[in-house]
């Protein structure tokens, strides 16, 4: 494994490892129920999926004009 991999891991570790702290903090100093940070998880991934989704479709339909577009000039020569 390179020293690159190693240090990308050892990143992504301490990522989930703080997360998993505050997460930990949320429930257990301040008192947030497990099913309300659930729902919070849960509204936060429909929200991303939803700005992905929308992102996606905005690329194929410029994707899709341009090629549109290159046809018709290749149409006219």
């Amino acid at each position: 494994m390179s020293k690159a991999n190693r240090r990308y891991i050892r990143t992504i570790i301490i990522a989930m490892l703080a997360m998993s702290s505050l997460i930990w903090a949320a429930i257990d100093q301040f008192g947030i129920s497990p099913q309300v940070m659930l729902d919070l998880f849960l509204a936060t991934a429909i929200g991303t999926g939803g700005i992905i989704l929308a992102a996606a479709i905005v690329v194929a339909l410029v994707a899709g004009l341009k090629k549109l577009a290159g046809r018709k000039q290749g149409d006219r020569d």
